[in-house]
């Protein structure tokens, strides 16, 4: 969610600044760049090595240092302010909310705030009667009339031993405000998605089963844009080798049709967006044998199968607000099957895709579909691959959000 973002995290010398390596681990794991700036006192609470080696940057203390050549050089706080898309102090001591709010700038992070041109967050730390003293406050107004985001201290048991207001947000919430803010322009700000992707494997026995040639990456194309749109995504996956890397979409793997059904109904009564693109069995074998079945053996003649639960035509019973897309892959007749398909599960839109157009379907990395909102004509797209036919996908959704 934070690809390619640019953040500039300050540290001065508060005990909340042992968070801060967890912090810029969640960061990078979001995709930012992060680059450090601390005050003389914050190396007495956390390692500048331990923070240079998580955010991949050497961090910036000083206004000097002595480079590989032993010469002297200078931290240029210019440039940091302009590198940074965003900034943020964390902790952010009452010393350095009252430096802030006057415009001191008697130390590296305080220069470098003074230079930023981006939005800056401020997370504060102290404690409890120094959170709640009008100075305090007074300075956290002022900062805030600058444009500011105040990231409000949490309650808990404080470095003094007393309880109360005054611990820095985790590092977790510090990154859901950060993320809150470059997603709220998006389209999918703020939409919970729920994807199913890939085939299922229903086992005949510990080494065999029934399955498709479902490769999962329409599902996992759409999970990447969706989130990438700003939505929390849910990918719930059948087997397959794809891997996702997005930070915006938890991904749950299953195998069975059982399972995915079971995966499906925990997500989906707070979800917005449903989108059944996993090619799932439509039947299992009735018994599961428990050892390998050998050749010639009589009980592999006939396999007794069952169907398997109809999870979409499920969902289309119960949903309420939800907006429920299903997917029709046909050899023939593909229209009418689809529209068969979106009246009588009750959907709110459905993707044809059909065997009959070369390099669509199974095993391919290009798709050719139509897609069909309840009540009107298909829409109709050229051959594109799987990532430019999601975002087609997406904008037809986006219509009726």
């Amino acid at each position: 969610m934070l690809r390619g973002k640019h953040i500039l995290l300050g540290i001065s010398g508060g005990i909340a600044a042992y968070k801060t390596p967890y912090l810029v681990r969640l960061l990078t794991k979001a995709g930012a760049k992060v680059k450090i700036v601390l005050t003389e006192s914050a190396s007495h609470f956390v390692s500048p090595l331990t923070l240079a080696t998580l955010s991949e940057h050497p961090v910036a203390a000083d206004f000097t240092f002595l480079d590989e050549q032993g010469q002297v050089s200078w931290n240029n706080h210019v440039e940091l302010g302009l590198w940074a898309d965003l900034m943020i102090i964390a902790p952010a001591t009452a010393n350095t909310l009252s430096k802030m709010a006057q415009g001191q700038s008697d130390n590296l992070l305080l220069v470098s705030y003074l230079s930023a041109k981006c939005p800056i967050f401020i997370a504060p730390a102290m404690d409890l009667d120094m959170y709640k003293h009008p100075t305090t406050k007074s300075n956290l107004k002022v900062l805030e009339g600058y444009g500011h985001i105040v990231i409000p201290a949490e309650k808990g048991l404080l470095a003094s031993g007393l309880s109360g207001e005054g611990r820095m947000a985790e590092p977790q919430h510090i990154v859901d405000a950060i993320l809150d803010f470059f997603t709220k322009p998006l389209p999918l700000h703020g939409k919970k998605v729920v994807i199913t992707a890939g085939p299922t494997y229903e086992p005949i026995d510990p080494v065999r089963f029934i399955g498709n040639r479902s490769s999962g990456l329409m599902g996992f194309a759409l999970a990447e844009q969706a989130a990438q749109m700003g939505a929390k995504v849910i990918l719930i996956s059948g087997p397959t080798h794809l891997e996702q890397t997005h930070a915006g979409v938890l991904l749950t793997r299953v195998e069975t049709a059982l399972q995915m059904q079971e995966a499906v109904l925990e997500v989906f009564s707070d979800c917005d967006v449903f989108i059944g693109a996993a090619a799932v069995a439509d039947y299992r074998p009735k018994e599961l044998a428990t050892q390998k079945i050998k050749k010639g053996a009589t009980s592999i003649s006939s396999i007794a199968l069952v169907e398997n639960p109809d999870i979409i035509g499920d969902l289309g019973r119960i949903k309420k607000n939800q907006f429920l897309v299903g997917f029709a892959l046909e050899s023939h007749d593909g229209l009418k099957y689809a529209q068969d398909k979106l009246k009588k599960k009750n959907l709110d839109a459905i993707v044809l895709n059909t065997l009959e157009h070369q390099g669509a379907g199974f095993g391919y990395e290009t798709n050719q579909i139509s897609f069909i909102h309840i009540g009107q004509s298909p829409v109709s797209f050229p051959l594109k691959s799987k990532s430019e036919v999601a975002i087609d996908i997406w904008n037809e959704i986006l219509k009726k959000l």
